[in-house]
Parts: structure tokens; C-alpha cells; sequence
């Protein structure tokens, strides 16, 4: 079990998290929200590369930071970006990395085709990295972050790069990995939580908005999620009136998917939330949407 305890975090008299309070234990937790809210600084508290200002971070009943090494032994974390040399094969870069995590040359030589097989490069495990994709960077990054069997899986951003064939073969190894682990996936792509994640978390306003399943976070939009045709000399004024969650031109009208909060008028079809509505609605007022 890991447990956030009452975290907050400033930088300076700049506060980016106040009172966190979380539990994780084995499964995947989607940590959703837009850039900039606090996602980056959470994990790297998470991973003791920053110490919070107020609260405490516990595994097992330990602090995290008073347990150093042993603690860190358990993680494997994958940051935004990470440096690699391009002259080396994903097996060297790989070997670098055992080395550095204090795993002996015998048993990284066994693990390492494996991971390698995991992340789909058993074909690319000679080839040097400068000439790989970004998606093929991702995966390697992936894998190194298993190098070490982690209890702990820590994921910044870890999609980007990916194509829509990637995305959907990262998301089945996640799945795959949270059986017997805790795996924390940072991203400000809905997608890629929605079909994998056991509880989504939110963060708005420097705290935890939400922390639950899916389901009961969409159930908050029941009865508010319409469907309609638009002419479109009238899209505009809707768009004024009403959050515009997509648009579709269809049969020579706008198709519109909205949020409405009062009753609805004929024509309009109400549909099902989605995570997706949900993060619209939530952070409108950061930019990605707007309500008149």
C-alpha cells in the first residue's frame, strides 16, 4: 500500500498541490488533468525526486524518503524525457541502465531480451537508437522501467509519440502489469486511462477533485449530455450558450454533442457521459472549453 498523507508542495511562495490524500494498491490509477495542474510535481514526489513542503509519503506503513534506496529499488519510472545515446542498441542502453540500478551483468543479460520482447523491439534489439521512431523510444523507456521487477510503476506522459496501434498495445501491457503492482499513469489524454485504469484521479485547484471509478465519476453529468443538429448559421450563439463538447458536419447541419444544465428542449438527445465530458466540463474555465 502506498499512501499520500496530507501532501502539499510549494515552490518558493508558489503553491502547486495543497492536502493530498491518496491510496494506491495493485492496479492502474489514471492520474488525469491538464498540463500544468500539479500531475509532474506529484510524481516526482511519488519517486522522492522532490520532498513535499507539508505531509508525509508512507509504503507499507514507511516513509518513503527515510527507507532511500530500498524504497527507490521498488520503483520503475518512466519521466517525460528521458536522455539515451544514440549510438547504442536498446540492449546496451538497457545493459547501461541495469548497471546503474545496481543489477548484475548476468542477470540483466537474461532479463533484458524479454523486456525487449514485452515492449514489441525483439526485432529492433541491435539497431541503435538514433534511428528509432519516437513511439520506439517510448517503448524502450518502458522498458527500462521494468528493469527492476518494480512493486511500483510510475508513468509521466508515457504515450507521447505513440501511434494509435502503440497506444492500444501499451495500454494491453498495462493492463497485463497491474496484476501484482501499482501502476500510476500521468497523462492529459483521456484515452489513455479510459479502457485500463481501476480509479481515475483529478486534480483541480491544486487538490484532488476526484478519486474513484470511472462510472461514478461520469454519473456526476447524468441528465446533462445532449446530442443535436445545429444550422450552421445558428453554431456560434449555441456555442455561447451551451459547452460544445464536439462537433460533427453532417447531412448539411453541425452535429453537436453539449453540456446543457437546464431542461432540455425538443430535438435535443440525451446521451451517455463520458470520461471525456467530464474533463471538459471540469477545466473549462483552463482554457479547453467554455461556457457563456
Amino acid at each position: 500500500m502506498l499512501t499520500v498523507n496530507g501532501v502539499s508542495k510549494k515552490f518558493g511562495d508558489f503553491s502547486v498541490l495543497q492536502d493530498i490524500q491518496l491510496e494506491f494498491s495493485n492496479g492502474v490509477y489514471g492520474l488525469l488533468a491538464p498540463n500544468g495542474a500539479g500531475k509532474t510535481t506529484l510524481i516526482k514526489m511519488l519517486t522522492t525526486l522532490l520532498h513535499p513542503t507539508k505531509g508525509e509519503i508512507v509504503y507499507n506503513g514507511q516513509d518513503v524518503y527515510s527507507m532511500g534506496e530500498k524504497y527507490r529499488d521498488l520503483i520503475g519510472y518512466l519521466p517525460q524525457q528521458f536522455g539515451f545515446y544514440k549510438n547504442y542498441n536498446p540492449f546496451q542502453y538497457l545493459q547501461y541502465l541495469a548497471a546503474l540500478k545496481g543489477i548484475s551483468k548476468k542477470d540483466a543479460n537474461e532479463k533484458i531480451p524479454d523486456l525487449l520482447k514485452l515492449v514489441a523491439l525483439e526485432g529492433a534489439i541491435k539497431k541503435k537508437m538514433g534511428k528509432f521512431s519516437g513511439g520506439m523510444i517510448q517503448r524502450v523507456g518502458i522498458a527500462q522501467a521494468m528493469l527492476n521487477d518494480p512493486k511500483i510503476l510510475i508513468l509521466d506522459e508515457p504515450t507521447a509519440g505513440l501511434d494509435p496501434k502503440e497506444r492500444v498495445r501499451f495500454r494491453n501491457l498495462l493492463s497485463d502489469l497491474a496484476r501484482d503492482r501499482i501502476v500510476v499513469l500521468s497523462t492529459h489524454i483521456v484515452s489513455d486511462v479510459e479502457s485500463i485504469a481501476n480509479q481515475i484521479i483529478m486534480i483541480k485547484n491544486e487538490r484532488i477533485l476526484y478519486k474513484d471509478s470511472i462510472h461514478t465519476i461520469c454519473h456526476q453529468l447524468d441528465g446533462k449530455v445532449y446530442q443535436t443538429e445545429v444550422d450552421f448559421e445558428r453554431v456560434e450563439r449555441f456555442r455561447r450558450e451551451y459547452l460544445s463538447l464536439s462537433e460533427r458536419q453532417e447531412n448539411g447541419v453541425m452535429n453537436i454533442r453539449f453540456i446543457a444544465e437546464k431542461d432540455s428542449d425538443a430535438g435535443w438527445k440525451r446521451v451517455t457521459p463520458t470520461l471525456e465530458d467530464v474533463f471538459l466540463y471540469q477545466y473549462q474555465d483552463e482554457g479547453i472549453g467554455q461556457i457563456g
